[in-house]
């Protein structure tokens, strides 16, 4: 059935909705010049912030489309929505990436984040800004099965910020508020999650696809995989 090559975008897209949100909510903060406490860092030095939500965003929300199968094709002689998408997909990446890093580096620590939860968002955010080179100098050796797995676990990192609440809710309805050990063994499981999802489905994906390591230049019409 057509509509069920989309169950997968949609839903991205609603873990999406998470970040998506909070980050709406944040710039509105700034735009109001509503200054606590909590979001005081982001007044001192808004740049970081003002790049990371808009290509958060754009990276969570267009990525998605990224895994829908007819899209990936285009027709002879023209580039496919999937390459187009992708140009503007790996900056957005990048730019989400390397300003959450700078924020984790140099913001000061709001309550309940610790030294552990900051270690983890330098591992799977570095890991993320590799994921995305990775991929990037694979699709141009034209190795699309190697461009594509980097791809997908650097998207896996990105939307963990949404498995985040599929983690947490069910441990604050069954034991209670988070501490700061909690929220950042949480997150970190948030992540494991969402990039052991990403195995599976590129072990599914070679499971089901011929494997050729460094694929030849290929016609548009004829990449494989997603991402």
């Amino acid at each position: 059935m057509h509509w069920a090559r989309w169950f997968v975008p949609v839903g991205l897209i609603f873990l999406s909705l998470v970040p998506v949100i909070a980050g709406s909510s944040r710039l509105t903060q700034l735009a109001g010049g509503g200054i606590t406490a909590e979001n005081a860092r982001f007044f001192d030095s808004p740049v970081p912030v003002l790049i990371h939500i808009p290509t958060v965003t754009l990276y969570l929300l267009l990525g998605s489309f990224q895994f829908v199968p007819s899209l990936r094709r285009g027709k002879r002689g023209r580039t496919s929505w999937h390459r187009m998408a992708g140009r503007i997909l790996v900056p957005a990446g990048l730019l989400a990436a390397l300003s959450g890093l700078w924020m984790a580096v140099f913001y000061d620590l709001p309550p309940l984040d610790g030294p552990l939860l900051l270690i983890l968002r330098l591992i799977f955010g570095s890991a993320m800004v590799a994921s995305l080179s990775l991929g990037f100098l694979a699709v141009r050796r034209h190795d699309y099965v190697r461009h594509s797995e980097w791809m997908t676990r650097a998207y896996a990192i990105g939307i963990a910020q949404g498995t985040i609440v599929v983690v947490t809710i069910p441990w604050i309805v069954l034991v209670g508020p988070v501490t700061e050990l909690t929220r950042a063994l949480l997150i970190g499981a948030s992540w494991v999650l969402s990039l052991a999802v990403a195995e599976y489905v590129i072990h599914r994906r070679a499971q089901t696809s011929p494997r050729i390591p460094h694929a030849p230049a290929l016609p548009i019409e004829s990449e494989p995989q997603p991402l």
